[in-house]
């Protein structure tokens, strides 16, 4: 492509709308923490986010980006939680769990909870108080390590150790998890979701921890 074909915009000084726009449509997909809490009276929160990922893997580390609320700059009570608490589980969004998870996204009360509004099943924790969504095929436990404040005071960075994974039979296999059968859900730009498509295999470059697609390099098959 030629220097014409692009368009450039000066990322300082931008405000926040037009950077989230711009941040969203670009990095993408991004996979989504379905992530329960429970606030200090016991009652459970559910709600989705986008911006998260692993960080670390000795121990097992996520972090979960949860930016105020946009009408009038409140902390979401997922944050809320996690700083009351020091726990919450990440529950992994999948093809089939897309329509609750969606529907988990509304701007509750933070006396109502998600889970009884959206008659969603749970499950009891090993480690932490928050409960598991039973519907999902893979739940980590996490304990808050740090918490990041980010630029202006809009974002903040949630990092916890994963003290515990609940992995269903169904995508573990006692060594690796398929996230084949696991089907995942990402999140694009704008109103849209997109589920895995086509796998695509290359070899292993370098070797990982574990070895993962390295001394087995078998490519991954999507079941039909």
């Amino acid at each position: 492509m030629t220097p014409d074909q692009f368009t450039f915009i000066d990322g300082q000084g931008l405000d926040t709308a037009a950077a989230y726009r711009l941040i969203v449509g670009c990095v993408v997909p991004r996979p989504i923490a379905w992530v329960t809490t429970v606030n200090e009276d016991g009652l459970v929160n559910a709600a989705p986010f986008s911006s998260y990922n692993y960080v670390a893997t000795s121990p097992p580390m996520l972090a979960v980006n949860i930016a105020t609320r946009a009408g009038d700059g409140a902390m979401k009570d997922t944050a809320r939680n996690i700083l009351a608490t020091g726990e919450f589980v990440v529950n992994v969004a999948t093809e089939a769990t897309m329509d609750a998870m969606h529907d988990s996204a509304e701007e509750f009360p933070p006396e109502v909870s998600e889970v009884e509004a959206l008659g969603l099943a749970l499950l009891p924790s090993r480690h932490v108080r928050p409960p598991r969504i039973a519907a999902t095929p893979v739940q980590m436990e996490c304990r808050l390590d740090q918490v990041v404040k980010l630029g202006r005071g809009v974002n903040t960075l949630y990092i916890g150790e994963v003290v515990a994974f609940h992995l269903s039979s169904q995508v573990f296999d006692g060594a690796r998890v398929d996230s084949t059968k696991m089907r995942p859900v990402a999140r694009l730009g704008g109103p849209y979701y997109a589920a895995l498509g086509e796998i695509i295999h290359r070899p292993m470059r370098q070797s990982p921890p574990g070895g993962e697609g390295w001394a087995a390099d078998v490519p991954p098959r999507r079941e039909t």
